[in-house]
C-alpha cells in the first residue's frame, strides 16, 4: 500500500472549495431565474413550476449516491474524483448557458434536464475530495472552509446575477456557466488526489446497496443514527427555508422584499460562522458541537413561534443586504450560527464512520438522506400549514420537533469523532 503524508494545507482546501463554489453559483442562479423563465416565457402555473423545480432533488436522489460509490471504485491517472468533475462540470456549464436561448419548451426542458443530470454527476465526487485529502482530526475545520466557499458562491451568484439580469435575461446564466468552468479548471489544474488506495484482488469493492443494507440491518448503529439525524434536521431546515418568505408576507405582513431578506439573515451568519464552526467542532468535539447547534435552533424556532409578531418586527435600524434590523433578524442570525455548527460538522462525522475506500459511498448516503429530506420537508410542512388554516407560523413549532428528534439521534451515538492522527486507514 502506498501511503502519503497528509497535512492540513489551507491553499489546497480553498482550491478544492472552488468545486463547491461552482456548484453553489450555478444552483443559486438556477433556482432564482429558471422559475421566472418558466412563468414569463412559457406561462406555466405555480403547480407546474413547483414540480419542475423539484426535478433537481429527484435527480440527485437517484444519481448522487451511486455516483459516490462509483467514484470509490474508479482508478485513473487523474484520480478517483477528478474525472467526474472533468466530465460533469463542462457539460453542466454549456447546458446551463443554453437555457435562456431555448425558445420552445421541449428545448428548454432538454437544456435544464441536461444541467440537472450533469450537476448531479459531479457534486458527490467534488465533496468527497475534502476527506480524501484531509486527515480525520482536521475534517471539521476543512469542511468549514469548503462550506465558506460554497456560501461565497451563493452570495456572489445571486448578487451579481441581480445586476446582470437588468441588462439581459441571459447574462446571469452565462455568468454562472463562466464561473463553473473557471472553478472546475482551478480544481483540475491545481488539485492532485492522494494515491493512498491499494489494489488487491481480495479487497472488497465499495457497493452502495450493500452499504445501505448494512445500515438498515443495524450493523452500523451509529451510522444509521447520524443519517436519521441528517434526515430530521434537513426536514426542519428545508421546510423553514421554503416557507420563510411566505411566513413574512402572510403572518407578519412584510412586503416581498422584506420577506425575501429573512433567509438572507440565516445565510449571512452561516457564511461568516462556517470556518469558526469547523474549528469549534475540532476543539469541543463534533457531536457536542452539533448538539449545541441543535439546541440553538430549537430555542430560536420556539422563540419565533411564541414571541408576538409586533415584538419580532421591532426594528433597531438597518443593515446592508439585510435591510431592517429587527428582533426577528437577530433570531435568524442566531439560527444561522446554530445551522453552521450542525452542518459543518455532520459530513466529517459521516466519513469518519467508514474507511477511505468508502468515503464516496458514505458521502453519497449523506446526500441520499439530505435529499429525501429536501423532498419531504416542504411537503410535510405545506400540509401542516394547509391543515392549520394557512397558519404559516406553525412551521416554527413543527421544526423544533424534528430538530429534537435529530438531537436524540446524536446523543445516542458512540463514535464519529475525529480519529487520532497516527491512525492509518486501509484504502481500497
Amino acid at each position: 500500500m502506498i501511503v502519503e503524508e497528509q497535512k492540513f494545507k489551507y491553499g489546497k482546501l480553498f482550491l478544492i472549495g472552488f468545486g463547491f463554489f461552482g456548484v453553489s453559483v450555478l444552483w443559486s442562479l438556477y433556482n432564482t431565474y429558471v422559475p421566472i423563465l418558466l412563468s414569463q416565457k412559457f406561462s406555466l402555473d405555480a403547480a407546474a413550476i413547483g414540480f419542475f423545480m423539484s426535478l433537481d432533488n429527484i435527480a440527485a436522489l437517484f444519481i448522487q449516491p451511486p455516483v459516490g460509490a462509483w467514484s470509490d471504485r474508479v482508478r485513473t491517472k487523474l484520480g478517483r474524483r477528478l474525472p467526474f468533475i472533468a466530465v460533469g462540470a463542462p457539460i453542466a456549464a454549456v447546458a446551463f448557458g443554453l437555457v435562456p436561448l431555448a425558445d420552445s419548451l421541449p428545448l428548454f426542458l432538454a437544456c435544464t434536464v441536461t444541467t440537472i443530470l450533469a450537476m448531479a454527476f459531479w457534486r458527490t465526487p467534488v465533496v468527497a475530495l475534502m476527506p480524501d485529502v484531509t486527515p480525520s482530526h482536521l475534517r471539521s475545520q476543512a469542511n468549514g472552509i469548503i462550506n465558506f466557499m460554497g456560501g461565497l458562491g451563493l452570495v456572489l451568484g445571486t448578487s451579481i446575477g441581480a445586476m446582470l439580469v437588468k441588462q439581459n435575461q441571459a447574462y446571469p446564466f452565462w455568468f454562472g456557466s463562466f464561473l463553473v468552468l473557471i472553478a472546475a479548471a482551478l480544481v483540475l489544474i491545481f488539485v492532485r488526489e492522494p494515491k493512498v488506495y491499494e489494489e488487491h484482488p481480495t479487497t472488497e469493492k465499495p457497493n452502495l446497496l450493500k452499504s445501505l443494507k448494512e445500515l438498515v440491518t443495524n450493523k452500523h448503529g451509529d451510522a444509521i443514527r447520524i443519517f436519521l439525524a441528517i434526515f430530521f434536521w434537513f426536514i426542519a431546515y428545508n421546510a423553514i427555508e421554503a416557507f420563510l418568505s411566505l411566513y413574512g408576507v402572510n403572518h407578519l405582513g412584510l412586503d416581498e422584499s422584506g420577506a425575501g431578506r429573512l433567509i438572507t439573515s440565516v445565510g449571512a451568519s452561516f457564511l461568516i460562522f462556517a470556518i469558526p464552526a469547523g474549528f469549534i467542532g475540532g476543539k469541543l468535539g463534533r457531536k457536542k458541537t452539533i448538539s449545541i447547534g441543535l439546541v440553538i435552533m430549537i430555542l430560536v424556532l420556539l422563540s419565533v413561534f411564541f414571541i408576538p409578531g409586533e415584538t419580532l418586527l421591532q426594528s433597531h435600524g438597518s443593515l446592508p443586504l439585510l435591510g431592517s434590523f429587527m428582533n426577528l433578524t437577530i433570531l435568524l442570525l442566531a439560527a444561522g450560527i446554530g445551522w453552521s455548527l450542525i452542518n459543518i460538522n455532520s459530513l466529517p462525522v459521516v466519513v469518519d464512520l467508514t474507511d477511505r475506500a468508502h468515503i464516496g459511498t458514505f458521502t453519497g448516503l449523506y446526500y441520499l438522506f439530505s435529499t429525501l429530506a429536501a423532498i419531504a420537508g416542504p411537503n410535510i410542512n405545506g400540509w401542516i400549514v394547509k391543515l392549520t388554516g394557512g397558519n404559516y407560523s406553525s412551521i416554527f413549532i413543527i421544526g423544533p420537533i424534528f430538530m429534537f428528534a435529530a438531537l436524540i439521534m446524536i446523543l445516542g451515538m458512540h463514535s464519529g469523532e475525529a480519529k487520532p492522527e497516527s491512525v492509518n486507514e486501509n484504502i481500497a
